[in-house]
């Protein structure tokens, strides 16, 4: 197949003002803007790009690092049999802090952001019938 499905999420300075949906953000007013098709193959990425876009909101606020935006983009592609050949994403930030804290915030994300880190391990993925068991 090869085509890339991409997504770009983004919140605070950064937030896209056409997006596909907004999503509502603890971090920042006016939500998270999604650009992207809905397509399940897109929607995977987005939950990718939200959870990293969320998480480096979240980890900056606990190191004290302020940042006025974020701005995720995910892709990846499909073999024939619609197994993934992975997903990469990219980070860009609005901030006035330190480029090495900031190097140092996104590491730290790559390495705790629960999304990537479920792909990166594997998922079972199960229909549930309707006496409750994998069908």
């Amino acid at each position: 197949m090869g085509e890339e499905f991409e997504v770009r999420v983004s919140a605070g300075s950064m937030r896209a003002d056409e997006a596909t949906f907004l999503l509502p953000h603890a971090w920042t007013v006016g939500g998270v803007a999604v650009e992207g098709a809905g397509t399940g193959a897109h929607l995977l990425h987005t939950a990718v790009a939200v959870c990293v876009l969320n998480d480096l909101f979240r980890e900056a606020g606990a190191i004290d690092l302020a940042i006025a935006g974020v701005a995720v983009t995910a892709s990846g592609a499909f073999a024939d049999d619609w197994s993934s050949t992975g997903v990469t994403y990219e980070v860009a930030l609005d901030s006035n802090e330190d480029a090495a804290r900031l190097a140092d915030l996104v590491t730290r994300v790559d390495e705790v952001a629960e999304i990537p880190r479920a792909l990166r391990a594997g998922a079972d993925v199960g229909r549930l019938t309707s006496e409750g068991r994998h069908g």
